[in-house]
């Protein structure tokens, strides 16, 4: 909250000194490429052997990393599910696309829901210290 000028509704909520919070600005614009970047996608296959396999193909083809897979029901039919996947990279630069248009060539659908800059976390906002771990 001090770091963006907003006013803290608790503190000291973590059960877990390792707890970290992910917040999420939601915006009307797309941030360009900074270099250091994150993808965000929510991604919809069909249920058959090997769908997830060619989603992860098309990352490995491109050398592009996922940080994050995650599944969800998707309220359209019992066992069907989304996968919301982050990756590194701008969907702006070259591998990223390319990888974003194989990926797409075996979904029933996929939604880039934007690409952002990886802020640097905070070890301690009293000594303005940052670790070397990217946090979101």
């Amino acid at each position: 909250a001090g770091l963006y000028g907003l006013k803290s509704a608790a503190k000291q909520i973590e059960e877990l000194s390792e707890n970290y919070t992910r917040f999420l600005i939601l915006g009307m614009f797309s941030e360009p490429p900074t270099g250091n970047d994150k993808t965000s996608l929510l991604v919809s296959i069909s249920d058959e052997v090997g769908a997830l396999h060619r989603i992860l193909q098309g990352f490995a083809r491109h050398s592009i990393n996922l940080t994050k897979i995650e599944s969800r029901p998707s309220r359209r039919r019992p066992w069907d599910y989304v996968f919301f996947i982050d990756i590194e990279g701008h969907r702006e630069d070259q591998r990223v696309h390319g990888a974003l248009v194989q990926v797409e060539e075996v979904t029933l659908a996929m939604k880039v829901l934007g690409s952002y800059p990886i802020p640097r976390r905070r070890d301690s906002l009293d000594t303005g210290e940052t670790g070397g771990r990217d946090e979101e």
